[in-house]
């Protein structure tokens, strides 16, 4: 089935305190031309043979008609304990300009593929060359049947499909539709901050697949929410370790985060890179101390300067106007864009966690969403929001 944006609470909507403008839909949405589509695979019950609690995520920084018309963009990794396929080519070039997917840890074969079909029908110009798609996976093994195919390319094109402006869902939708985020249930999360550039506005986004760190590290604006919750664990209860013996490969802190920057501010590839080196520090606020078994990988990517940074084939001579131009903001200049990064990871990270809904898995494996009348009570949030 596909995920489509629908009226969810939000981590605003309970009191916590962020810093920083966002934009209309706080959002990476808001960033022009942005689209955002799910594919989300909840099949079976928890005592069925097969339960599928697992999807796909597609980001197209410039929407489906942009495909191919390339993105100055720049990765980091703060831990390689995970996967984000084209990445040797992004930092080879510069420059991104297929849709991003991202799935669970042993779907990335199957998402990789759906992004070439979709090309290749509807960008055939683009596929005739080469390409090489952005894939990231984080590690939903305790709900989902991980190793029972459940994503298929067919997913990857639907999310593809689906992508649109707008308001976003989050939680259990999508890519993050299986994952765990601090003990808690976790997924899909995002934000985005406006900065002002002279007489410019640009808007900084921000989409994390959220599924790392430990319950005891959790904390939002400051207050210890992790260490003062009465949920229960069950991700972190090392019974289910016993219980499942030579299948259980997961332990606290562990499952990886993937994080994708999307800016229309006019940057140079390295400043991209720079933007995505920021992104830790928003994941810090909230926590987490980048756990050894953790892949937490980052993208960040401008649609400024449009028709720049291309990498096509020659099929004639140079001819009278043989370079490409490309403007940017001053490297002197670029602190605010850190910093809108910085704000809106943090709170991508706890929209995230509040858009979140318990769920139940394979073999009766189960999670619990991060109670939101005990954030509430943390920042006297509205009381007339869902529980």
């Amino acid at each position: 089935m596909t995920a489509t944006p629908h009226p969810h609470v939000r981590a605003r909507d309970l009191g916590v305190p962020f810093d920083g403008t966002p934009g209309r839909w706080n959002a990476i949405t808001d960033v022009p031309g942005v689209e955002v589509g799910y594919a989300t695979i909840v099949e079976g019950a928890p005592g069925d043979d097969l339960v599928a609690r697992t999807g796909v995520t597609a980001i197209l920084p410039r929407g489906r008609e942009g495909a191919g018309i390339p993105c100055a963009a720049g990765i980091h990794s703060l831990n390689g304990n995970g996967e984000l396929t084209g990445r040797s080519w992004i930092e080879e070039s510069g420059s991104l300009t297929l849709p991003i997917g991202i799935t669970n840890s042993h779907a990335v074969g199957a998402v990789h593929t759906g992004i070439d079909r979709w090309a290749h029908e509807v960008h055939p110009g683009l596929a005739a060359e080469w390409m090489l798609p952005v894939v990231g996976e984080t590690w939903d093994g305790y709900l989902n049947q991980i190793n029972a195919g459940h994503v298929r390319p067919e997913h990857a094109i639907l999310a593809i499909e689906s992508a649109a402006s707008g308001p976003v869902a989050e939680g259990n939708v999508g890519g993050g539709t299986g994952m765990n985020c601090y003990g808690f249930k976790g997924g899909s999360g995002t934000a985005s901050r406006v900065v002002a550039f002279g007489d410019e506005t640009h808007t900084v986004g921000v989409f994390l697949q959220a599924n790392f760190g430990s319950r005891y590290e959790l904390r939002l604006a400051g207050a210890p929410l992790g260490r003062e919750t009465a949920a229960p664990n069950p991700y972190e209860d090392l019974e289910w370790f016993v219980r499942d013996g030579a299948r259980a490969r997961v332990r606290a802190g562990s499952g990886s985060v993937i994080g994708i920057v999307v800016t229309d501010a006019p940057l140079l590839p390295g400043q991209c890179e720079a933007l995505a080196r920021r992104v830790p520090l928003g994941l810090a606020r909230t926590g987490t101390s980048g756990s050894h078994f953790s892949g937490d990988i980052f993208l960040a990517c401008s649609t400024g300067n449009a028709g720049a940074f291309t990498s096509n084939i020659p099929t004639g001579a140079v001819g009278d106007d043989p370079y490409e131009t490309a403007r940017y903001v001053p490297w002197g200049r670029i602190d605010p864009y850190f910093e809108a990064v910085v704000q809106a990871t943090e709170e991508a990270v706890a929209n995230a966690l509040v858009g979140a809904r318990d769920m139940v898995g394979r073999d009766g494996h189960a999670n619990v969403a991060l109670p939101h009348h005990e954030v509430r009570a943390a920042f006297g949030g509205r009381a007339d929001t869902a529980a």
